[in-house]
């Protein structure tokens, strides 16, 4: 898939002088990696520069990142001042994080707390969800909720307390309901654009300097899936 190119393909949320959210595609990967792809980063300080037209580099602070498959909210910093104070709230897990997930089977439960021991395969850039503690894992605790049955699929929407690499690809596929198009964590095959059905939908947390409560809901891809998600 290819990354995001110009101003054009950027969708932003909102933006201030010390935070900027945006709409990631699925696709665009966000910061810099061995593929040499432009990242959403670069993007963002490109569309920075355009806008208030700036003659230097342009500041930004990527404060957390979503896999390059998933879409939806990410939220970058534009101020040395605001990254410490958002790096310390994403921490302290002060930021509530919502996804949506469309996945192949209906889970046993309609609503539950999964609690895995994650362990990471660099090699395989993929990560195990374990019942029991075992060497080098890390707790890894969700909460979902079935909110849609659509024809073939269902809608559930997922909780992060921990933010563990591929956690709700993997802990999802642990209890048998893979993310639609997601081959890596067990789904039968790939959606045509390489995507996964999975959504950053709602993020809330305060703002790093006016303190005020911040709340931005990411529309959702267009795509005959998740449009009856949203109906």
């Amino acid at each position: 898939m290819k990354a995001l190119s110009n101003k054009n393909n950027l969708q932003v949320l909102y933006e201030d002088n010390h935070i900027i959210v945006v709409n990631k595609r699925a696709g665009d990967i966000v910061q810099g990696d061995k593929t040499g792809d432009k990242p959403l980063s670069e993007v963002v300080k490109s569309y920075l520069k355009e806008k208030y037209n700036k003659p230097g580099n342009v500041y930004l602070g990527v404060v957390h990142r979503l896999d390059r498959p998933t879409s939806g909210i990410v939220l970058f910093a534009k101020t040395s001042k605001a990254l410490p104070r958002l790096n310390k709230l994403f921490k302290e897990k002060e930021a509530k994080k919502t996804y949506w997930a469309v996945v192949k089977n209906k889970p046993e439960k309609p609503s539950d707390i999964l609690v895995h021991w994650m362990k990471r395969n660099p090699k395989q850039n993929k990560s195990y969800a374990h019942k029991n503690e075992v060497p080098d894992s890390k707790k890894a605790v969700l909460h979902y909720k079935t909110i849609k049955a659509l024809d073939r699929y269902f809608l559930l929407e997922v909780e992060l307390e921990t933010g563990r690499h591929h956690q709700i690809r993997s802990q999802l596929s642990a209890i048998g309901s893979p993310i639609k198009g997601d081959l890596k964590y067990g789904f039968d095959r790939s959606n045509k654009n390489a995507s996964i059905h999975l959504h950053a939908h709602k993020l809330e947390f305060t703002h790093p300097v006016k303190k005020e409560k911040m709340f931005f809901t990411a529309p959702l891809p267009k795509d005959p899936v998740w449009d009856v998600c949203s109906e």
